[in-house]
């Protein structure tokens, strides 16, 4: 395999400028630009030159092992000043002089799948701390990169494996009395089938925390949505006026509310009219706020029941609640009041939606596990049913197993790795 290095750290002006080296050759280049190496782990100060005994740059060399590094491989990291003259020194003096390989996106990380460092499942999380905008998309992707979905996969896999095993027994000695295995190969399916449908029923509140939460603000006409959306946004981001039917199409505001990626969606009022244009909006609007994730649904006073029907899980508060002091539980974009309130209520809501124990994150994800559980749910029914042919259940055990695998990227996954490490910068 080449030995390839790049740029670890952000290419531009910096302080500091970290350039990784990974492969057979990392270890004799790397003592041919800084001398003597130090022990594994442990940095130290050098200076650096190029073939010619020219002075490069001092800076702090460290030393990873192969087997104890993040690819695998033997690895040195140079940490140099980080102008861009001196990084373009060091890189040229490692292509030319020593005929090294700049890295592709993602060919670190790559590397760490292929020497079985990481898992896919691994690799996504990296992938997703590298994009993570909030706190809960942070805390998700560690998770993930942890290993956490590596290990459940690797506990439902064992209990399939001793399934397989048990019918496999019943299959080779069905002529010897060996017993039956029925209930225990079912309890084994039932542990894992339980566990994906658990895993599955919380999957959707998951990927939408990596993805963002939509809430739409929903209200009559004149009911103070732009001017609430302007002041969560902290900008005029939708026009406001007191004439009726301003808001037209849907405004999107995207923001950190709780540690949450949310986009607030500003819909058109709602009320009968006969003007075209407008009448598209409304529509419009409401299909948007039926599919969002949330509704906070503004009253036009105190007494007043919703414009439309509340649903389980919205949010219906007083608009406009600047016209009305004495009116408890309201909400004013002009004056501020009920602001936090309101904010520490979508926060609250979207955090009792992902509250629930879980580590897929991903459409592939939840695709993977529905693969496998609906071979699994067709075994239970056949061995509940007394009269099944082994061979039939054996194998519905085997897909769901390959199902398994193809989601932590033991098989099959090839097609899927340039779409993933697409989206890596070079020196990861």
């Amino acid at each position: 395999m080449d030995t390839i290095f790049a740029l670890a750290s952000a290419r531009g002006k910096s302080g500091v400028a970290l350039i990784r080296l990974s492969g057979p050759l990392a270890f004799e280049v790397a003592e041919a630009i800084a001398g003597p190496l130090p022990p594994p782990r442990m940095a130290s100060l050098r200076v650096m030159r190029d073939a010619s005994g020219g002075r490069l740059d001092t800076g702090l060399v460290t030393v990873f092992a192969q087997g104890a590094s993040f690819t695998g491989e033997a690895v040195v990291e140079f940490a140099v000043h980080g102008s861009l003259a001196s990084v373009a020194a060091m890189e040229r003096c490692l292509a030319q002089d020593h005929g090294l390989r700049l890295a592709e996106p993602g060919e670190f990380t790559r590397r760490a799948l292929e020497n079985g460092v990481l898992d896919l499942t691994q690799v996504e999380g990296l992938g997703d701390l590298l994009e993570a905008e909030t706190e809960s998309q942070r805390r998700q992707a560690l998770r993930v990169l942890d290993g956490a979905l590596g290990r459940l996969v690797g506990a439902w896999r064992a209990h399939l494996v001793k399934a397989a095993a048990l019918v496999e027994v019943s299959i080779d000695f069905v002529e010897e009395d060996v017993g039956n295995f029925d209930d225990q190969i079912r309890a084994e399916l039932t542990e894992v089938i339980k566990g994906l449908r658990r895993e599955i029923a919380g999957q959707g509140a998951r990927e939408r925390v990596q993805t963002g939460f939509e809430v739409a603000l929903v209200g009559s006409v004149n009911a103070g949505k732009s001017t609430l959306l302007n002041a969560l946004a902290g900008r005029d981001a939708a026009i406001t006026s007191d004439i009726a039917g301003t808001t037209r199409d849907v405004i999107e505001v995207r923001m950190d509310i709780g540690g949450f990626a949310v986009t607030i969606l500003d819909t058109a009022g709602l009320r009968e009219t006969g003007e075209t244009i407008e009448a598209m909006g409304i529509a419009r609007g409401q299909k948007r706020a039926h599919s969002a994730d949330l509704r906070i649904i503004l009253c036009d006073g105190p007494d007043e029941p919703p414009p439309v029907d509340a649903q389980p899980g919205d949010i219906v508060v007083l608009g406009k609640a600047d016209l009305f002091p004495d009116a408890p539980d309201g909400v004013s974009g002009l004056t501020g009041q009920g602001l936090d309130a309101l904010l520490n209520r979508i926060a609250e809501t979207l955090a009792q939606r992902v509250a629930r124990d879980g580590v897929s994150v991903r459409r592939r994800h939840l695709q993977a596990m529905q693969a496998a559980l609906g071979p699994l749910e067709q075994s239970i029914e056949n061995l509940r049913s007394g009269e099944y042919i082994a061979e039939l259940v054996a194998a519905d055990i085997r897909q769901a197993i390959g199902a398994l695998d193809v989601l932590i990227g033991k098989v099959d996954v090839e097609d899927l790795l340039g779409d993933i490490f697409s989206s890596f910068c070079i020196g990861k």
